[in-house]
């Protein structure tokens, strides 16, 4: 059976910087540009916020968006500006025939009901019986449904008509790399002909940055650039809210239509290294070599989240090429989870286009890179586990 090319031929991008690659590259690629930061509402934590977004303008309906959450409609909306830049939105023979594979997390908590809850039980002992008084009478059912990781993939099903086959991942990283990866190889096995991938991760909510900082991953204190944050207080992470969509194609399917090819998209490996076996740093040395590097001095897109000991790896992996001139984008957007193996796909794939590097986003930690990338090198080692890379290709 023959392999089938996979083509990047459509990007949809939100993130603090604004949204859409022109947006994006605009901003990425002004020298000494500085992120967008609020220090102020979750302190001692700072986030990377979501811009302004008038979401009419890619979920018409206003009762569509009332009963999605933030992440949901920040999904919603990416996952419409990738089908309008590769020309799918809108047609439904195309629609109805695309695939769609989703990275996701779960839905936002209401903060009111856990709040009321545990005011309840500072004054009541039987707290089994309390719980299940607040389940009947606080919790909407429908509410409850709405939070459902697919629940993200059928609201695009809805809003987007893209109504071919659907599957959702979750898992962090994890979730974003192997979305990509089951995208590509649907794709190169003749399966699906084009597909929509990607994910969105809304931060600006108490209890998603609570998910990390349990476990002490969130960097406090002063904001710094994702490579200087070792030995910092707290764990090393910023996040961001951002959403990254991707629609992918067999290039003979591209082609018969007349579409715009950003790139290729190469071999995507990934791993699940044993980190308390201390096996992350052979596991990302081993990726490295899965993913067929080519000669030469290569672009490289990093999706470090800032972690201590998995950013640590990391940088001692790639530094060890000095072949390799790396990009820490999370410098620039914070860390979005889901959506981040997604979103260094896309910045990988803008670079290709438009025959043009990255400039350094921290002169301390990463070299210049000139000339015109015709390989990128796309990472995500997660900031808890799974390890992801990609290598994206000039067309």
């Amino acid at each position: 059976m023959n392999s089938h090319d996979v083509v990047i031929t459509g990007i949809g991008l939100v993130s603090s910087l604004g949204e859409g690659p022109d947006a994006h590259w605009q901003k990425l690629t002004q020298p000494g540009f500085q992120p967008v930061l609020d220090a102020e509402r979750f302190a001692p934590y700072t986030i990377h916020p979501l811009p302004e977004i008038d979401w009419n303008l890619q979920i018409a309906k206003r009762g569509d968006q009332r009963q999605m959450e933030t992440w949901q409609r920040l999904g919603t909306y990416a996952a419409g500006l990738a089908l309008d830049d590769a020309g799918i939105k809108g047609n439904d023979e195309l629609s109805t025939t695309m695939d769609m594979v989703v990275a996701a997390g779960g839905g936002e908590r209401d903060e009111a009901v856990d709040a009321a809850i545990l005011a309840a039980s500072e004054s009541r002992n039987d707290r089994d019986v309390l719980l299940n008084e607040k389940l009947t009478t606080e919790l909407r059912p429908t509410l409850f449904l709405a939070q459902l990781s697919n629940l993200l993939a059928g609201n695009i099903s809805i809003v987007h008509k893209v109504t071919g086959s659907s599957r959702t991942f979750m898992g962090e990283e994890g979730a974003g790399v192997s979305a990509v990866e089951t995208a590509a190889a649907r794709i190169r096995s003749g399966q699906s002909t084009h597909v929509l991938v990607g994910g969105a991760f809304q931060t600006e909510h108490s209890d998603m940055l609570l998910g990390y900082e349990l476990a002490g991953y969130l960097h406090r204190g002063p904001w710094k650039p994702v490579w200087q944050r070792q030995g910092g207080e707290g764990g090393g992470v910023v996040t961001g809210s951002g959403g990254a969509f991707l629609v992918l194609e067999q290039r003979e399917h591209a082609k018969s239509r007349g579409r715009r090819i950003y790139a290729e998209l190469g071999p995507i490996v990934s791993g699940r290294a044993r980190r308390r076996l201390s096996e992350l740093d052979a596991e990302i040395v081993a990726l490295l070599k899965q993913a067929e590097l080519p000669a030469g001095e290569l672009l490289t897109i990093s999706g470090a989240s800032g972690a201590h000991a998995a950013t640590a790896a990391e940088k001692a992996a790639l530094d060890a090429n000095p072949a390799l001139a790396v990009r820490g984008f999370s410098t620039l957007t914070g860390h979005m989870k889901e959506a981040q193996f997604p979103f260094a796909v896309a910045l990988a794939a803008m670079a290709i286009d438009r025959k043009a590097g990255y400039p350094v986003f921290d002169a301390t930690a990463e070299k210049p890179f000139d000339g015109a990338p015709k390989t990128v090198l796309a990472t995500a080692i997660g900031y808890h586990q799974f390890e992801g890379m990609g290598l994206i290709k000039a067309a």
